[in-house]
């Protein structure tokens, strides 16, 4: 019988998010990993709303465990698409995340972009992007 073993990225799942969480919360300048919590939170559902399904997960594979499950979670499936637009709006989006419990930095976007690209396969990232919606690339630029 042979038996699978348990692949690193899920035996390495709570280190290496706390390691990108800890790396976002500095890049933003907040004061707390609830913040950038918040933040990584609201940048991520931001751009899932640009998304197909499809996409999506296509862009979810591309995540490690954690974040690909931040990601997918609490996700209304009926919601329609909006279109990618400006940086500052998009940044408003993020902002107007949660309300009163969001401190996100006007440089949220590039601020998640950059902990995410320092702390996945970059590569591999980057050639998911280039598969989704015009758009996508630019929204993870740092």
């Amino acid at each position: 019988m042979s038996v699978m073993t348990i692949p690193m990225e899920y035996r390495q799942a709570s280190a290496d998010f706390d390691r990108f969480i800890l790396d976002a919360r500095d890049t933003a300048g907040l004061q707390t990993t609830n913040q950038a919590y918040a933040m990584v939170q609201a940048v991520l559902q931001t751009f899932r709303r640009r998304l197909e399904i499809s996409e999506a997960l296509i862009f979810a594979n591309a995540l490690p465990p954690v974040l690909r499950a931040i990601f997918v979670a609490d996700w209304d499936l009926e919601e329609p698409t909006v279109p990618f637009s400006g940086r500052v709006a998009m940044t408003r989006e993020v902002q107007a995340f949660r309300g009163n419990h969001n401190v996100s930095p006007d440089s949220a976007i590039a601020d998640v972009a950059a902990a995410l690209r320092r702390n996945i396969d970059e590569a591999k990232l980057d050639r998911v992007l280039v598969r989704l919606p015009q758009g996508a690339v630019d929204f993870w630029r740092a």
